[in-house]
């Protein structure tokens, strides 16, 4: 047998060295923490999250009213915050007091922060970039300029664009929904000839994300749509996610059996967070009985997820939880 020569031992031992950081970054988990009304359940207006990559960057999606600020301790450092579309249930047109405030079926969002919105106060308050689709971002560069910040941290992320934060890749994908903002966010001239004739201002399409992070995870973020065709084409064949966040309430997006068919034959992740239940789904942090989520769990094929607030769950990079879930 032929004994290696010094040279052939180096250049072995160097590519072990050079394999050895991509090894570990892949190995490294995405951190995801549902930011909900009530602790340790799935409320019914639970929408926000915040996802964490390997590298620190942290990114938070679609505030809501769940997120008391700014200042809501929650938060921690903010790099980016994601707005799917300016419906009051996802801007924020009204926050709890405090945690916990209320119940998991009917929060107290009793302090009103519009018109500037909580995504607004959260993007000003932390320094964080606001990436948004449609026709959205010369209305938040406004807001954000009134409200103290920098108007150029808002950026425009149209369908099949993408963009980095940190070591995350943003892209922009189609939803099907609608995205007129209510008056309560506008000024008030314009709020009341809107209201006096029963319209919204129209702020483009609605959208929701793709987020590629640096271990190698991809995430789909669904907004508010009903079934599309580009949760097929582009969400599965053109993106490969392997961990959807999918709304599944019905009636305003798309209903449990709908998302089920949308994760089992369009999708096809390998795990699955539950969103936007509009209902209290879980009682004492277990799932509920008869619920619109039980519906979707039984009817979906894989793992489902449900984001019980203040959680925190982890995620390798094939989408499966390794933590937490």
């Amino acid at each position: 047998m032929r004994t290696p020569s010094l040279s052939m031992l180096v250049f072995a031992a160097s590519l072990g060295l050079a394999a050895a950081p991509a090894l570990a970054q892949s190995s490294a988990t995405v951190k995801v923490t549902p930011l909900g009304s009530h602790a340790g359940e799935f409320c019914s207006l639970d929408r926000a999250l915040v996802f964490e990559d390997p590298d620190g960057t942290r990114i938070l999606y679609d505030a809501g009213r769940t997120v008391r600020g700014a200042a809501d301790p929650r938060l921690g450092r903010i790099d980016a915050v994601l707005l799917s579309h300016a419906h009051g249930d996802h801007l924020g047109d009204m926050i709890q007091p405090s945690e916990n405030a209320g119940n998991c079926g009917r929060p107290d969002f009793s302090v009103k922060v519009a018109p500037r919105s909580n995504t607004v106060d959260i993007t000003v308050g932390k320094k964080a970039k606001l990436i948004v689709g449609g026709e959205m971002a010369k209305y938040f560069s406004t807001k954000v300029k009134e409200a103290g910040g920098d108007a150029s941290s808002v950026q425009l992320l149209r369908f099949g664009a993408s963009t980095k934060v940190g070591g995350v890749s943003v892209a922009g994908v189609p939803a099907v929904h609608s995205n007129g903002i209510d008056p309560a966010f506008l000024n008030k001239d314009f709020a009341d000839l809107l209201e006096a004739n029963g319209l919204t201002a129209y702020m483009g399409p609605p959208g929701g994300f793709v987020l590629t992070f640096s271990n190698g995870l991809v995430v789909y973020l669904s907004g508010d749509t009903g079934v599309t065709a580009e949760q097929e084409i582009v969400v599965n064949k053109m993106y490969k996610a392997r961990l959807a966040v999918l709304n599944i309430g019905g009636t305003f997006t798309t209903g449990p059996l709908e998302a089920a068919h949308v994760i089992n034959e369009l999708v096809k992740p390998k795990t699955v967070i539950a969103s936007h239940a509009n209902e209290p789904a879980t009682e004492g942090g277990k799932l509920r009985a008869g619920s619109k989520t039980e519906a979707f769990v039984k009817a979906t094929k894989v793992p489902v997820v449900l984001p019980l607030s203040g959680r925190t769950m982890a995620f390798d990079a094939g989408g499966a939880c390794t933590d937490g879930c």
